[in-house]
């Protein structure tokens, strides 16, 4: 399960669907977030899939840090998906008595997948929802179409507020900018970076590859809103935001959004905006479609110290939540 040779050979046949389909982004979890990774490999012939994974004391999660949107196995095209999930899910059972697999898509019918291979292979498996994932598809409109949809206070917000700041996109890594965003974040609203480190290791990557839309808003030449994303496979993903308080009444982030969507609808012409996990409410006013993000965990029946929690899960399923409503 864990063949260099095997990997290697997988990876270089995927399409890389986003960030976190890449190896250098399950590289940089393990040498910049220091996990130690357990890569899930299946093969049938010249079919492949892999899974990233990593150990937690006896648990098995998935290879994800605080700004994975979604993990989800690959696979070679045209490969037997469920057969080779079928491999995996048997093999997994020798490596752990718990696998706690999160968060999983199912709009491609991951999750669904992922679960009946587990409980074909004998595994006692548990599917809950853990997140949400807003996305707009443009179903090729302009920039301008699009914006004539969204709610009133959005357009007269931009129409009052958007002169009274400056705008700029950066495709190329420049330290000054990104340096500029670090001390936007630090007088925001946003709780601690999970890894300030590993995150400008990704924005640098990024900017070499031409990937990078890195938004800055500026009033009277001071940065006060910052955004990053990234585009490719016809996605634009946003990774970060965030403003300085004191300058909330001028809403440069509201100005700073608008700017980045038209940029990547009109120049890049994405087919997806993808604003990660979460339901914070402002994501509602750009994003038209909410995707639900799952957690399967699954327990080997054979080991009798799952028994009690195979038993509780079991016991949520049958007892109504009498908190509800």
């Amino acid at each position: 399960m864990q063949a260099d040779a095997q990997l290697a050979a997988l990876l270089a046949a995927p399409q890389a669907r986003a960030p976190f389909d890449r190896i250098e982004w399950w590289q940089g979890l393990v040498e910049i977030g220091g996990l130690f990774p357990l890569i899930a490999v299946a093969k049938a012939g010249r079919e492949r899939a892999v899974i990233p994974l990593l150990r937690r004391g006896r648990q098995v999660h998935c290879l994800t840090n605080w700004y994975s949107f979604r993990v989800a196995p690959l696979f070679t095209p045209d490969a037997d998906r469920a057969g080779l999930l079928d491999a995996l899910a048997a093999d997994l059972a020798g490596q752990t008595p718990h696998l706690v697999l999160s968060p999983l898509p199912d709009e491609d019918g991951t999750t669904t997948a992922l679960a009946e291979a587990l409980r074909r292979a004998g595994w006692a498996t548990f599917v809950d929802q853990c997140d949400v994932n807003h996305v707009l598809p443009v179903n090729g409109r302009s920039y301008a179409e699009y914006l004539a949809t969204r709610p009133g206070p959005v357009r007269t917000t931009l129409k009052r507020k958007a002169a009274k700041v400056a705008v700029t996109i950066e495709t190329a890594f420049n330290p000054e900018s990104w340096a500029a965003y670090e001390a936007i974040y630090a007088q925001s609203w946003k709780g601690e970076e999970g890894s300030p480190t590993f995150l400008r290791h990704f924005a640098e990557a990024e900017g070499r590859a031409g990937r990078l839309r890195l938004g800055i808003a500026r009033t009277n030449g001071e940065a006060v809103a910052a955004q990053f994303w990234t585009v490719e496979g016809g996605t634009a993903f946003i990774h970060k935001l965030a403003h300085v308080e004191a300058a909330k009444p001028l809403s440069p982030g509201t100005t700073l959004t608008a700017a980045l969507l038209a940029r990547v609808i009109d120049a890049d012409k994405v087919d997806l905006v993808d604003f990660g996990t979460g339901d914070d409410p402002y994501k509602r006013d750009w994003m038209e479609q909410v995707r639900p993000r799952y957690r399967i965990e699954a327990f080997r029946p054979k080991w009798p110290g799952t028994w009690p929690a195979i038993a509780r899960k079991a016991l949520r399923r049958l007892v109504p939540d009498r908190r509800a409503g």
